[in-house]
């Protein structure tokens, strides 16, 4: 079989993206520019308590040998929510839409976290990972979005598509780490970027505020852009609580974990990653598996859970009901009650 450039772009492009949506060429986008910190070394961003992304030779590796689980192509969640226009300051609700993107609603405001309604995570039409069920709110039957958070700027939860529509419709506050504004302002400028730095604390009124926060990860958007943006996880304060939203991290140690619970108290509800995890010695700096997942929970003293980043686009080795069957083995060996972390289907709902 003759291997045609559009086979070898579509190559690059699945492989890329089943590590976090990264292209393999050159992006051309402008990157970050700001003062050394204790994170950033004038050039890249980094982790002083994480580790760098695993290497080219590495990715090859894994994919020359991999053995990945087929998933359906399509596997429909059988729900789909249409949301209340509000939601008042004591309760919260949550809307799992798909893989990372929630709709968050509280304290009369409407938060999105990572959004995706684009058919796939890729920077190209006709490849990427495509999902296998729609989203879990249909676009049209969002309420007003007040607020998106974006934690980093791989595809899978950077979609400046998606973004873009947010700002024709409702003209959004988007909070993102450092760096990533420019990405979504290069794509389209009407999107309003807001970048902040770990620790910087953002009122959104209403008594909400948010905050970046580290998190055992990275970036990148092109082959020559690693970490050249920031990423996050997000301490969410509102006045029925705490949520603390987990972009994508590894385990590590749990100390990001740690720190959280000690810097910002113990949240009330906890989104996690729980999928994109195999083969382990190449995802685990990066994602974290169900076990991990439980360990985070009780790390940083959630009391309640609930996990995303599985069952809509395949990005690595496991099957598609690997997460949630890992999930519940991992919450009986841990010795936890299973309604403490709930694994939703997109557009299945959670209150509080």
């Amino acid at each position: 079989m003759t291997f045609t450039r559009r086979r070898f772009l579509s190559f690059l492009t699945l492989t890329a993206a089943a590590i976090g949506g990264s292209t393999f060429w050159a992006s051309r986008m402008k990157t970050y520019d700001g003062p050394v910190s204790d994170h950033f070394d004038g050039r890249h961003f980094f982790d002083p308590d994480g580790s760098p992304p695993k290497s080219l030779m590495d990715l090859l590796r894994w994919r020359v040998s991999r053995k990945a689980d087929a998933w359906p192509e399509r596997a429909p969640s059988g729900f789909s929510d249409i949301p209340p226009q509000l939601v008042a300051d004591h309760k919260i609700r949550f809307t799992f839409v798909g893989h990372a993107s929630w709709l968050i609603q509280t304290a009369g405001l409407n938060i999105l976290v990572d959004p995706v309604w684009s058919e796939r995570c890729s920077p190209v039409s006709f490849a990427g990972p495509k999902r296998v069920n729609d989203p879990g709110i249909a676009f049209d039957a969002l309420p007003a979005i007040d607020v998106v958070l974006v934690s980093h700027g791989h595809y899978d939860h950077l979609d400046i598509s998606t973004l873009s529509k947010l700002a024709a419709k409702f003209s959004p506050r988007v909070i993102t780490p450092l760096g990533n504004d420019v990405t979504m302002k290069t794509g389209d400028a009407s999107i309003r970027a807001e970048p902040y730095d770990w620790h910087q604390r953002i009122e959104i009124g209403n008594g909400v505020a948010v905050t970046p926060v580290p998190t055992r990860h990275w970036s990148a958007r092109g082959l020559f852009d690693r970490n050249k943006v920031l990423w996050a996880s997000f301490v969410i304060e509102t006045p029925a609580g705490k949520i603390y939203a987990v972009g994508d991290s590894g385990y590590g140690d749990g100390k990001h974990f740690r720190r959280v619970r000690e810097m910002y108290g113990a949240p009330r509800v906890a989104l996690l990653p729980i999928g994109a995890y195999e083969p382990r010695w190449f995802m685990q700096d990066m994602h974290m598996n169900p076990d991990d997942a439980v360990k985070a929970m009780a790390d940083c003293g959630a009391n309640q859970a609930l996990a995303h980043h599985h069952g809509t686009f395949q990005l690595t080795d496991e099957a598609i009901d690997a997460p949630a069957n890992g999930l519940a083995v991992a919450l009986d060996t841990a010795g936890v009650a299973h309604e403490k972390f709930v694994a939703l289907k997109p557009g299945q709902t959670f209150e509080i």
